[in-house]
């Protein structure tokens, strides 16, 4: 087992890392006290908060006032906006300096009155930093002071006063967040919020089960002509249509369609029934339009809601008062059967990266079995994004664990950013995977329409994470390209798993992975994919409305959108995932031929002595076979894997991906390229899909040769099988079986000398049975 592990590239392996985490010196010293930012290394900053001023002088001749603030640290510069006509204005802005880059023991907050020509001074207050207190949480908010403004000589004149906070604090600071920072000095304040830290939630979701049963009533705009109905529901961008009804105007379908409802359930279900009077032609008979809020919920396996019949409307009705729909003496009817499913987890990620498996209603969770902390602390080497531009790159990252999203501060011009920022998840399964993406922000001073790129993924699969157990590495940030296999960087982690419950995470190895709806009423396998594809845009439409908001290539990249397109190097790659496992296979058979041909006579010797053992006491197999798992378990221990897995190059076939195979995989859908290059493509995948069905052609061969067997397909064969069948049952009941079986184990290890070269009678036999492979048409 261990001998079928790939060598990784050593430039896309793991670093361990020894940063000084405060929980790494807590464990050194046995101090049990915990802090809220012991994952990361504490960063410390000057922190300026501004609140507001009063009294201020009048500049300008006509009588008014402009101010704002200027906070000055060395050759970083803060300011606040400016407030037209306000002698008390209020601000309530931070400013935080990193102590890295003090230039100056000196910080001086000037008020100024902003002019057309020039700024003028109204006056200034300077803090000298020796003297500037040291706060830290959970010690509360430092309380501003007024302070009496001075002019530029130094003496405090009737200038007004302005109310400040200045305080020397860590990234655990409550207002760092919020906080204007040193590193951001060239970015206008109103795409300030596109490099700050953020906290997001996706929306709750739920699985809408509507089933079109029938309508009654129906008027065709052709009188002499009997409709062929179809019912087409509408859910935001969602569209689903029921089969073709029976010709008449009662027609029905019982067809049931599953939609992706989220909360607050602002959108409308609309229910068209249309005519098909040619083939690419439609007309609508009527229309409904329903709330979702007035769809009932449905929790586990309680009682489907009662059907209820809807008026259908023509199409000039709907959207008008309701006093205007009562005035229509006659409409069209539609049964319906409409439930929200509460009991369902919906799924919007990728199955095999799942980090949430809850069903939608709070009241059927389960309780957490643990936390999650993920310290964020840097990166390193990455790969100039913007070198284009002039920039280096302005790296942010994403981590994504159940319906919490965050979003780290953006640093930059730099390829060496130091985030140091840590998070907090609560854990329900420990089979889960938290995916931290980074990325390079192109949204520093507006942007337009253009993308986030990304930088690199990182996946850790939770149930490999020893619990209380800190783990820092450096994680090569891989990002797969047109061009080939790319390293951006090297993201530097900090993670640990800690749990609060053992009996229920233990409890949990042997719960089902998903809800129990998910087997009682399984959603039909058509539908999960669209369903899957569904969750996933509205999720990734939310975050992109939030201020500021979580872009929707971000939201893609990181829920792996793209996961069910087809690619020629995937399919490779899982194709010699599955050839390595019937390695092992193919090794435990090896190793019998091995015994049976006395390659080792000692270990073939021994193998009889085990064997005679076991036949004569046959109830030691059992106990054998699992005290051999158990030593087995044991002494794999000393080969554990002493580093989380991560993204492995060579088991996805990355390395040695041709070129014209990665220029397909990122190909659009419906392909861009000329028609020569599809053709060139389709013929080899052509070719590929050969060598499957002949290798499909020949399982089912084998599968039906067995059947085969007793089916009189050919009778001369069943008749030999069974008269040899009969004559092997009367001789197993008349001899005892501990005989029998040392007879064919010791036929079965028989020496070489006695053994022959060709096939055996069996074999042949089976060889000869037939197949249906002469009944297909070629």
């Amino acid at each position: 087992m261990l001998m079928q592990i790939p060598k990784q590239n050593p430039e896309y392996s793991l670093v361990e890392t020894s940063p000084p985490l405060a929980a790494r010196l807590r464990y050194k010293v046995g101090d049990k006290i915990s802090t809220t930012y012991d994952l990361v290394e504490p960063m410390h900053y000057l922190y300026v908060n501004v609140v507001k001023a009063r009294d201020l002088p009048v500049m300008d001749i006509t009588g008014s006032l402009d101010p704002y603030v200027e906070v000055k640290l060395g050759n970083y510069k803060g300011v606040t906006k400016h407030l037209e006509k306000n002698q008390h204005p209020v601000w309530k802005q931070i400013f935080a300096f990193s102590k890295e880059r003090l230039q100056s023991n000196l910080l001086e907050v000037t008020v100024k009155d902003k002019d057309i020509a020039k700024d003028d001074f109204v006056g200034r207050v300077l803090f000298d930093l020796t003297e500037v207190p040291l706060r830290v949480p959970p010690d509360s908010p430092l309380a501003p002071q007024w302070y009496r403004l001075e002019d530029k000589k130094g003496y405090k004149v009737n200038n007004g006063e302005i109310m400040l906070a200045v305080w020397m604090g860590t990234q655990a600071d409550e207002s760092f967040p919020e906080a204007w920072h040193s590193d951001a000095h060239n970015v206008s304040h109103s795409n300030l919020a596109n490099t700050r830290s953020k906290v997001y939630f996706s929306p709750k979701l739920y699985y809408l089960r509507l089933q079109v049963i029938e309508a009654q009533d129906l008027v065709p705009h052709d009188k002499g002509r009997a409709p062929e109905a179809v019912v087409r529901v509408q859910l935001g961008n969602q569209m689903r249509s029921t089969r073709t009804g029976p010709r008449g105007i009662n027609p029905i379908w019982n067809d049931e369609l599953m939609f992706v409802a989220a909360e607050p359930f602002e959108d409308f279900i609309i229910v068209t029934v249309e005519d098909k009077v040619g083939p690419n032609s439609m007309e609508i008979l009527g229309r409904e339009i329903i709330s979702v809020r007035s769809v009932p919920p449905r929790n586990e396996t309680s009682k489907l809601p009662d059907s209820r019949w809807h008026n259908l409307h023509r199409p000039s009705l709907v959207g008008e008062e309701e006093t205007e729909k009562k005035k229509e003496k006659f409409s069209s009817k539609i049964h319906l059967r409409m439930c929200l499913e509460a009991g369902y987890h919906v799924l919007d990620e990728s199955t095999p990266f799942s980090s949430d498996l809850q069903p939608s209603s709070k009241h059927l969770r389960k309780k957490n079995i643990g936390i999650l902390e993920l310290g964020i602390l840097s990166a390193r080497n990455l790969h100039p994004m913007k070198a284009k531009e002039g920039r280096t790159t302005d790296a942010y990252c994403v981590a994504k664990y159940g319906n919490k999203w965050v979003r780290t501060r953006t640093l930059l011009d730099t390829l060496s950013p130091r985030w140091n920022e840590q998070y907090t998840w609560e854990v329900y399964d420990p089979c889960t995977v938290i995916t931290v993406g980074v990325f390079d922000n192109w949204h520093i001073n507006g942007g337009g329409d253009a993308r986030d790129q990304r930088i690199g993924k990182v996946r850790i699969r939770l149930s490999t994470l020893e619990t209380d157990r800190v783990y820092t590495h450096y994680y090569p940030l891989l990002v797969l390209q047109p061009n080939g296999l790319k390293k951006n960087g090297e993201l530097h982690l900090a993670v640990r798993f800690t749990c609060t419950a053992w009996v229920n995470m233990v409890a949990q190895y042997g719960r089902p992975l998903l809800p129990k709806m998910h087997y009682v009423q399984p959603i039909p396998v058509r539908h999960i994919d669209w369903l899957r594809h569904q969750a996933m845009q509205i999720v990734a439409a939310r975050l992109s409305r939030a201020e500021p908001p979580l872009r929707r290539e971000a939201v893609e990249y990181m829920l792996d959108v793209d996961y069910h397109m087809w690619s020629l190097r995937r399919s490779k790659a899982n194709f010699f995932r599955i050839m390595s496992l019937l390695s092992g296979v193919t090794a435990v058979c090896k190793w019998l031929d091995d015994i049976c041909t006395w390659r080792n006579p000692v270990t073939t010797c021994l193998v009889h002595v085990l064997f005679l053992i076991l036949v004569c006491y046959p109830e030691l197999i059992l106990p054998t076979i699992f005290l051999y798992l158990f030593v087995i378990g044991i002494w794999n221990y000393r080969f554990r894997p002493r580093h989380p897995p991560h993204m492995d190059a060579r088991l996805s076939q990355a390395e040695t991906a041709h070129p014209d195979e990665l220029d397909e995989e990122f190909d659009t859908f419906p392909t861009t390229k000329p028609s020569d290059i599809v053709r060139m493509r389709y013929d080899r995948l052509r070719s590929v899909a050969g060598r499957v069905q002949t290798v499909v052609g020949d399982l089912a061969t084998q599968g039906e040769r067995a059947q085969a067997i007793l089916s009189w397909r050919d009778s001369r064969a069943t008749a030999i099988f069974i008269i040899f069948s009969l004559i092997w049952a009367v001789f197993i009941y008349v001899t005892p079986f501990q005989v029998v079986a040392i007879l064919v184990g010791l036929y079965m290890l028989r020496h070489p000398r006695f053994r022959s070269k060709m096939p055996s009678v069996p074999v042949n036999f089976f060889k000869r049975l037939p197949s249906k492979s002469d009944m297909m048409l070629y």
